[in-house]
């Protein structure tokens, strides 16, 4: 499949309990569907092949005998699917009895795993007649007349895919087996299950599989036993789940009459890149040598479609259940931030700049927000708003009334006549509209609010958040420049909704009517005059691009590594309908120049607390130097 996706299968078929042929034409039927699906990997529960609840009948070597046929039949009957398939047994070697995992494909058998781990609780006294595989000596066992590897310590290295095995127990022990395969180099990991249903147990469960897939910076495909197994003592409910690095992707439903196949892509691209960045996916002890078997996958297929969806809004919670709580932790991080910097600093006030728009919004709401937590009253914060050149009567209107409404102290100074003197002093000819022009407004402001800020003893509270910096769309020591960046690590989408949360949630009503209409205006800076009606002349989208596009490239861009042509397969799946392939390459481009390019004024960020993540801050998480090339990149975009 394309960029690193491979496709994977957890099927629960119908089994009989002790009817091994019967079993082995069930397993066939979802292979076959499997591969006719696009699966490369299919999983099927632990001893599917007999049954788990044969009980004492694993004694029986009948039963074991007809399973090994049956085996036998799999291998045979499976040879011509492009499809690699996984399958518990029970399997004699040297006069004990292992339940184990057998990796079959293309007409052959690759190896056989044991489970290390037996439960030995009442209803799962496994020890009564399996050998626990952690013991096995043998690294070698005869399975369907074929003599093949066997072993705990297997890794089965397909094209693009490496993959380890652990059966059922053994995700439940302090150290799975799993997270070794995964330090050796498994991207995922598979596990036969059988394990029986309780009230309370499947949410347990759903958390160890994600956790473990999160740990182990891995996905994880988990395929436990459901229709047919005895329901003597227990109930088994046919459980599938596929997670990745700790999202759980897809699952299957349980207690299902009938048999169920779940398909999910795995990322193992995006899963490489997290793990090259992520210094911490190490071992400090001595990782147990791995036997490194190679198969045959499913060939790429660039034609193949792939199903997986992609969130265009990566870093805005969209769990309804969880906004609150998601926005919340958002925002008293900024809060928390900010208030330990003004103990730490003794300062006597907070200085910001009030525009009207949205950053300079949030900073004013995280700044009152950290006064009420400290116990200082609001006055001591200084809004100080600034017209310009540019500035239109709505967001002069929204600036004074939201200042009004949170209860801060309100400072009006102009800069137009500052500026026009500063034209005059360079002889620069105001008539033009250019950088120059643009620049000295902004510098103007940061120049007065940092006189301001010695004036009162206090501090200036930045305002420019994470998407501008990565478009460099700041002036150089102007709005780039703070003595604390509140919004820096959040980007311009999260923005956008954590003010319209905070005014249908805060605690000040009187702001709710300013805040949602601050929220409604267009995004600009404001720095070219009004047009003709009065309204906003110079939108910054339209400029650089829509910031959702952005904010979708830098998410994926930074925090995985992710290269521009599949970035941009991303972003065309991901806004289908809304932007076509052109314009997501046109913006694509625009985003890598401007994110080379602008790295000068990332490596002078002043302090700003880290909310997610993605951040840029030249301390932490993004060290680039501020003279590389960006032309690889862009050949790749625009060669698309």
């Amino acid at each position: 499949m394309k960029y690193g996706f491979v496709k994977v299968a957890a099927a629960v078929p119908h089994v009989q309990v002790g009817q091994c042929r019967y079993n082995a034409e069930r397993i066939v039927t979802l292979a076959e569907q499997a591969a006719n699906a696009g699966a490369a990997i299919v999983a099927f529960p632990e001893l599917s092949l007999t049954g788990y609840t044969c009980g004492d009948l694993f004694g029986q070597r009948l039963l074991l005998d007809e399973a090994d046929r049956a085996m036998g039949l799999l291998v045979e009957r499976t040879a011509k699917l492009p499809i690699l398939c996984v399958t518990g047994m029970p399997l004699a070697v040297d006069g004990k009895l292992y339940n184990a995992a057998v990796v079959w494909g293309n007409g052959k058998i690759y190896g056989a795993v044991p489970k290390r781990y037996l439960p030995n609780y009442n209803e799962f006294y496994e020890a009564r007649w399996f050998a626990p595989g952690a013991d096995a000596d043998r690294t070698e066992a005869v399975v369907a007349g074929c003599r093949v590897p066997f072993g705990p310590d297997l890794l089965f290295e397909g094209k693009g895919v490496t993959f380890g095995i652990e059966v059922c127990e053994d995700l439940w022990v302090p150290m799975p087996p799993s997270s070794m395969q995964a330090l050796a180099g498994a991207q995922l990991l598979i596990n036969l299950s059988a394990s029986d249903e309780m009230v309370g147990k499947h949410h347990y469960l759903q958390g160890l599989v994600a956790q473990q897939s999160a740990r182990t910076v891995a996905a994880y495909l988990y395929c436990a036993a459901g229709v047919g197994e005895s329901s003597t003592d227990l109930v088994f409910a046919g459980c599938g789940m596929v997670a990745e690095n700790g999202i759980l992707l897809a699952e299957s439903e349980r207690f299902a009459t009938e048999e169920q196949l779940l398909l999910a892509e795995v990322d193992v691209d995006r899963l490489d890149g997290i793990r090259r960045r992520t210094s911490t996916f190490r071992y400090d002890g001595k990782i147990p040598p791995f036997r490194r078997l190679p198969v045959e996958c499913r060939p790429d297929d660039e034609s193949e479609p792939v199903l997986r969806q992609f969130d265009p809004w990566p870093f805005v919670p969209q769990e309804i259940a969880r906004v609150d709580e998601r926005c919340t932790e958002i925002f008293n991080i900024q809060v928390a931030g900010l208030a330990q910097r003004l103990r730490h600093t003794r300062a006597r006030t907070a200085v910001v700049g009030i525009s009207g728009g949205l950053d300079s919004t949030l900073a004013l709401l995280v700044t009152v927000r950290a006064f009420d937590r400290l116990g200082w009253t609001r006055d001591r914060i200084v809004g100080v708003t600034m017209p310009g050149f540019g500035t239109t009567d709505r967001t002069y209107t929204n600036a004074i009334n939201l200042m009004r409404a949170l209860r801060v102290t309100v400072r009006e100074i102009s800069i137009r006549a500052a500026c026009e003197q500063h034209f005059a002093d360079i002889g620069f000819d105001a008539a033009e509209r250019g950088v120059t022009y643009e620049n000295a407004q902004a510098r103007e402001r940061t120049q007065i609010l940092m006189d301001v800020a010695n004036q009162t003893g206090g501090l200036v509270i930045g305002t420019g958040d994470l998407s501008e910096l990565a478009l460099g769309w700041a002036t150089y020591n102007g709005d780039h420049m703070s003595m604390y960046g509140v919004n820096a690590g959040v980007p311009k989408t999260l923005v956008q909704h954590l003010v319209r949360w905070v005014a249908m949630n805060g605690e000040d009503e009187n702001a709710c009517r300013w805040l949602l209409d601050i929220v409604a205006t267009p995004i600009s800076p404001e720095l070219l005059p009004p047009d003709e009606k009065g309204q906003i002349a110079q939108r910054t989208e339209d400029l650089v691009g829509p910031y959702e596009l952005h904010d979708f490239f830098l998410y994926h861009f930074v925090r995985f590594g992710t290269r521009p042509a599949k970035l941009h397969w991303m972003a065309c799946r991901a806004f289908d309908g809304k932007y076509d392939a052109g314009t997501i390459k046109r913006w694509l481009i625009v985003f890598l120049r401007r994110f080379f390019a602008q790295q000068f004024k990332r490596s002078a960020l002043p302090d700003g607390p880290k909310v997610g993540s993605v951040s840029l801050s030249p301390r932490g998480d993004w060290r680039m130097p501020s003279d590389a090339v960006a032309e690889l990149w862009i050949a790749e975009a625009e060669n698309l």
